[in-house]
């Protein structure tokens, strides 16, 4: 464990800003333990606060801005794509939908602390055509509230964090091996989340070609829109029933029951 913090204290602020940033591009590996023992550090000494937000607020306001201007320019695609490499089932896409619909862009002001949404906030910002300059600061806010918070307590508990750190160095490879253990279930769970997740929804899933032809041959069938209100979502099927998935148990009624139904949720 000392020759970790001899590396963290070495290559601290170049191993910062690239490990913040991996995280905010979406890649599955948890910052905070790094903020953490980084908020340790400065207060013994080992590390500057100053350079130390400044690489991690770099960090993360790169990422979103990128994301930003991928959401505002692909808006569905570039969700789509951050669900897969996130690890994320594409079902945090609609409850971050709804999130964003109903706080707006105060909702960055958390975003970095909740799973899912911190992932595809960014994006979402973009694709709801959201004015940049107010993203920015919002954005600018949150990070800092973030990073603040996770460096402070680790600065305030420095002395509890040496106390395990020592700990975790008379076990010795051990902790190692427990910490990477269980990283790896914890990365499994979420592959298999996922994959659960599309597996349900292909059992019974039609591709737009065989609905169009369906439309086409005059099929008696009713097409449900139930994506969100999202402001990206502008794009509608002609003749659909728009319904939103969280609105569906109140309006269930409107949705006839003689003849085929077919939701489409992407």
């Amino acid at each position: 464990m000392s020759y970790t913090i001899q590396f963290i204290v070495r290559h601290g602020y170049v191993l910062i800003f690239f490990w913040l940033f991996a995280e905010q591009a979406a890649v599955p590996i948890p910052s905070f333990p790094l903020l953490l023992i980084s908020g340790a550090l400065v207060r013994s000494g080992r590390l500057n606060l100053s350079p130390l937000l400044t690489s991690a607020f770099a960090a993360c306001l790169l990422a979103d801005n990128v994301w930003f201007q991928l959401g505002k320019r692909y808006s569905g695609r570039a969700l789509q794509f951050i669900c897969k490499i996130s690890i994320e089932p594409d079902s945090c896409v609609r409850r971050t939908e709804n999130v964003f619909q109903k706080y707006g862009l105060s909702s960055l002001l958390v975003s970095k602390f909740v799973p899912g949404l911190n992932a595809v906030a960014a994006p979402l910002a973009g694709g709801a055509g959201a004015n940049f300059a107010r993203f920015l600061l919002f954005d600018s806010f949150g990070t800092l509230i973030w990073i603040g918070i996770y460096v402070f307590a680790g600065y305030a508990f420095s002395d509890q964090l040496e106390v395990a750190i020592g700990y975790a160095t008379r076990m010795g490879t051990g902790v190692f091996a427990f910490a990477l253990f269980t990283f790896a279930a914890w990365i499994a769970w979420k592959v298999l989340q996922r994959r659960r997740f599309i597996n349900s929804i292909n059992t019974t899933r039609i591709s737009p070609e065989e609905l169009h032809a369906m439309l086409s041959a005059g099929s008696d069938v009713m097409v449900v829109d139930v994506r969100s209100n999202f402001p990206a979502n502008t794009d509608l099927i002609p003749g659909a029933l728009r319904i939103p998935a969280e609105d569906l148990p109140g309006r269930h009624h409107e949705v006839p029951r003689d003849r085929e139904i077919v939701l489409f949720c992407s």
